[in-house]
Order: structure tokens, then sequence, then C-alpha cells
């Protein structure tokens, strides 16, 4: 018995987006093939809502409603707005990358100042490349889970569909970069959406420092952000990557990030989430060969009616990895802080140490903060560990710092400072990690 599907109105608005757009993606032959296929499976899904366990509190559906119409190429005036905002994101002395509206733009970025061993192309000149169909693998990622419709499955195969540009970066075995790279997202139209796709591929025993920036021009406003990255560390290599998230106060930036780390491979991660009226960061970290080490920490910093939704996926595959995770939530006004921790003990993954640790501070009555760290071990010669605590501030300390003459408000900045303190000090970079404490502080100061 043939079925045909009644499609919704948001479904149809959905297929005019990716049919209006289709001509402006980059790829021909098997590259548009997959476009079409991961489109496909995500109007199978559609947009992930609450009865999907791992969205169950961060109901696209709901808060999302709707798919925006792609972005369009930025002309001399949208790559001029963007060199303005460009002139207010910190450089910590890195080789900037930079895409605005989801697009590259070497006129903004620092192309001729790459260290040797290191090589950056686009995502679009790859795809563009009529010779190198084989590439259409660029545009899945883990297709196996995506066409199951598991996890993170839905927003990764529209990402997949819709993928305009990202970069491309490979780090020879062997190279220490002594400057950071920045791949900085500058969104400068209004209500419209812009979708990006990057990789990081770091050889044999190669250390590098990557810095992700996501910001809006002035009057930029209104705009979803869709952005994917993956990164491979090689045998013995190490990476330090910090990503700060400071969009537009009403736009939307659902990111997914893929990790699979070689044995004796070194992984210091950390997101803070600052911006943007709903967000969703997926960390999957995949221990491929043993003796690996990561630190996945984050924070959440939010007000108004913020919806921050942070979920980690840790696969320790082979035995004898170690993991650390720390998040802080600090929740203001009606805002809503969500974590999602998740570690899985593979049954071969004896000698396994992983340890998770969630802390969620709430500033009012109406804030809310979920958080649900999950164990998964099927090994028995493990050492895990996790646990979640929410609260508010103490107020024999909040006492304590005003009868030494501090105001309200600099009493609770500096509790607040020490209480996300322990995760921002995970950074190892003395420059990244200052970049992120001023990003603290910029909000502790618009807090009011």
């Amino acid at each position: 018995m043939n079925i045909a599907l009644a499609k919704t109105g948001s479904g149809r608005a959905v297929e005019n987006v990716f049919t209006a757009a289709r001509d402006r993606l980059p790829g021909t032959g098997k590259v548009a093939d997959v476009r079409q296929q991961a489109f496909e499976a995500f109007e199978r899904a559609g947009l992930p809502h609450r009865r999907l366990e791992d969205w169950k509190y961060t109901d696209l559906r709901a808060l999302m409603r709707e798919v925006l119409p792609l972005a369009a190429v930025p002309d001399a005036s949208a790559l001029e707005q963007a060199g303005k905002a460009l002139a207010l994101v910190p450089e910590a002395d890195a080789c900037r990358l930079v895409l605005v509206n989801g697009v590259f733009a070497p006129s903004l970025s620092h192309l001729a100042s790459l260290e040797a061993g290191v090589r950056v192309q686009t995502l679009r000149e790859v795809l563009d490349d009529s010779s190198n169909e084989v590439r259409a693998d660029l545009l899945f990622i883990r297709a196996d889970l995506v066409n199951k419709g598991e996890m993170y499955g839905p927003m990764v195969a529209l990402n997949a569909a819709m993928a305009t540009d990202g970069v491309i970066i490979g780090v020879a075995g062997g190279t220490t970069l002594a400057r950071p790279l920045h791949i900085v997202h500058i969104a400068t139209q209004s209500s419209a959406a812009v979708y990006t796709r990057s990789f990081v591929q770091l050889g044999r025993a190669a250390h590098a420092t990557l810095l992700e920036s996501f910001v809006a021009a002035a009057g930029a406003a209104s705009y979803q952000t869709s952005d994917a990255v993956t990164v491979s560390l090689g045998d013995g290599a190490e990476l330090q990557h910090v990503r700060l998230m400071a969009d537009s106060a009403d736009a939307v930036n659902i990111t997914t990030a893929f990790f699979t780390i070689g044995a004796k491979a070194r992984l210091n991660t950390f997101n803070q989430t600052s911006g943007g009226v709903l967000s969703r960061y997926q960390g999957y970290v995949t221990f491929a060969g043993e003796a690996a080490e990561v630190n996945a920490n984050g924070v959440n910093l939010l007000n108004g009616r913020q919806h921050a939704d942070t979920t980690l996926f840790l696969d320790h595959a082979v035995p004898n990895c170690a993991s650390r995770e720390i998040f802080r939530a600090v929740v203001d006004d009606r805002a809503h802080s969500v974590f999602q921790g998740r570690i899985i003990v593979r049954p071969h993954a004896q000698k396994t140490d992983a340890k998770m640790m969630t802390r969620a501070l709430l500033l009012s009555d109406e804030a809310e903060a979920d958080n649900k760290p999950e164990l998964e071990i099927f090994a028995d010669d493990v050492t895990c560990g996790h646990g979640a605590t929410t609260g508010a501030l103490d107020e024999s300390l909040l006492f304590y710092l005003r009868a030494r003459g501090l105001s309200e408000k600099e009493a609770q900045a500096l509790l607040i400072q020490a209480f996300v303190g322990e995760a921002i000090e995970s950074i190892a970079s003395d420059a990244l990690r200052e970049l992120a404490i001023v990003t603290a502080q910029r909000w502790l100061a618009a807090r009011g």
C-alpha cells in the first residue's frame, strides 16, 4: 500500500527554503545527491522535539518553530559591516579565518600569515571541484546515525543539505603552532539563516590551539546559525579548543562538534555561551586510541529569556583513557540552562577513568536549570563518577562582602566569577583564558 505523507505549512516552508537555495549551494553530481538525501532525512524527522529523549529540554518545534531563508552572499556593504564588528573581537594574537553570513571572506582573513605545516582550504572550493566528487563525504558526519535520526541527526542533516562554506584545516604531523587559529563567524543579515561546516585535522604529534567566535555586526538580529565542526587528532596530538558564543540577543545558534581522539592524544575543549535567545552546543567525543585524555568544560551565562543547551557525549571505546567534565551555569531572570552529559564505557574499555560534575547557580526565582548527567558502563574495571548541584548565592558570603564596603552588585559579581572560575581555569592558554574572563565580565557588567 502506498502512503502519502501530508506536509504541514511548516514542512512546505522548509522545502521552499531548500529549493530556493539549491542553485547557490556548492557542488554538483554526487555532492548534490548527498545534499538531497540529507534534506530528505531532515524532512522525515523534522525539527527535534520534546518526545525525543535527547531533546526533551530543548523543543525546537516550540522554541525555533521555523527555518529561515538562506542568507545572501555578502556584498561590499556586508563585508564593511563585518570589518567593523571584527574590530571589536579580541585577537589573542591569532591567525584569523573569517566567515561572513556563512561565506569565507579572504579579505578579512590572515591567509598570508599561516605558519609552516598548516594548510587551509574552503569547503566551497573543495565541493565545487568537479574532479573531487568523492569529497561529497564532507557533507555527512557519521551518516549511520544521521540516517537513523538518532540524537543529533535532524539538525546535522539540515546542515549537510544547506552548508554554503567553511574552512578545512590540516596541521602536518610533528608541527607545533605558535599562534592560535581563530575561526570567526560574523552575521550581518537579519531574519536569515547561515550554514557552515568546518574540519580540523591534526597529524601525529601535532600541537595546535583553535579559537571559535560567534558575533553579530551592528543591526543584525533574529538570524539563525547552524554550524558543524569535525576535529580529528592523530596519535600523540594535542589541541586546545575554546569556543565563545556571543551572538545577538535574539539569534538562534545550533552547533554540533565531533571529536575523534587518537592514542596518547590530548584534547582540552571549552565552550562559553553568553549570547543568543536560543542555542544548543552538542559535542561528541570518541576515543579511538588508548591512553588518550580529554577535558571537556563549559559555562552558560544567561539572563532575560535565553535558553541554552549544552549536550556532551563521551564515548570511551578503548581501554586506558581518561576524561574530565566540569560545567557551570549562571542563570538570571527567566532564562533556562540545560546540561546533558553522557559518558559511555564500552565492554572492552577497561581502566577507564571518567568524571563529570555540573553545577548551576540560580539568581532569580524564575530562573531554571536542568542538569542530566548519565553514566553507561559496560566494563568492570573502571573509575567513573558524576554529580550535579543547583542553588542560589550564599547569603552569608554576600553579607560578608557587603560588610566590607562592596555594593550588592559588586559582591554578586565577585561570587559569580569565583563560581565559574573552576571551568574557565581549565583553559591552558593564558591569552584565551583572559578572553573568556573578559566575556564573562562583560556579561556581569550588563546585568544591571
